[in-house]
């Protein structure tokens, strides 16, 4: 089941399954524990908009990367309030997230219905930020966000379920307790996993395993 931008339900299950071990690790009763998830986004939300620039008196330089990274950010605080919403049911947050990437390209929000496609980058971070408060959250306006930030969803994907593997093998060795070890061999563990990365095809159904075991594989040999 694809929608327009080739994420597909599998995909969608499996970055809510990741979120929910990582808040699971960090938390073990976190879907009753009243985290604001969509507090988070909305802060998120803000630092990608000071990263696009949107000081009129001024000169700014888009960091396009750095505003893809927050992207990925909302999108770990979207999947966990969306599986708040769903009750803990990730297959039903699942049906939740595809079904809301299959609603139309618009948003109503304080008495305003918003053309997503005619809005710009800032306006959309606004509008990120702005349901945020409201207690909503909108995969469509992320998506939107997301393609004019020349981000596809695969491209997320990559982005969302690598960063997690690392947090979860992090939470795993100690990072809590403060006893990870984050350099390895003279680079930081997001170095060495991005090189890992690079060597993985992430449209494997193992994707996430794979990565995790490389990391547990070089972490081994520090």
């Amino acid at each position: 089941m694809n929608n327009v931008v080739g994420l597909n339900q599998a995909q969608a299950a499996t970055m809510l399954k990741l979120q929910g071990h990582l808040n699971s690790m960090i938390n073990p009763d976190w879907v009753n524990g009243g985290a604001r998830f969509l507090r988070a986004a909305f802060v998120e939300s803000a630092e990608a908009l000071e990263h696009y620039g949107w000081k009129w008196w001024k000169k700014q330089t888009i960091d396009l990367p750095q505003v893809q990274m927050e992207l990925v950010d909302i999108l770990h605080f979207y999947l966990s309030h969306t599986i708040v919403e769903a009750g803990g049911d990730v297959e039903a947050a699942a049906r939740a997230l595809v079904a809301d990437l299959a609603s139309p390209a618009s948003v109503a929000l304080d008495g305003k219905t918003h053309a997503l496609e005619a809005l710009n980058v800032p306006e959309l971070l606004e509008l990120i930020g702005g349901l945020a408060v409201c207690g909503r959250a909108s995969f469509k306006v992320l998506e939107q966000t997301m393609r004019a930030c020349e981000m596809s969803w695969n491209d997320a994907y990559t982005q969302y379920v690598s960063k997690n593997v690392l947090n979860i093998f992090r939470q795993q060795h100690g990072y809590k307790e403060g006893t990870y070890i984050k350099i390895w061999n003279g680079e930081e563990d997001n170095v060495v996993l991005a090189r890992l990365l690079s060597q993985q095809d992430p449209a494997s159904p193992d994707f996430a395993e794979v990565l995790h075991c490389e990391l547990e594989a070089a972490y081994s040999r520090l």
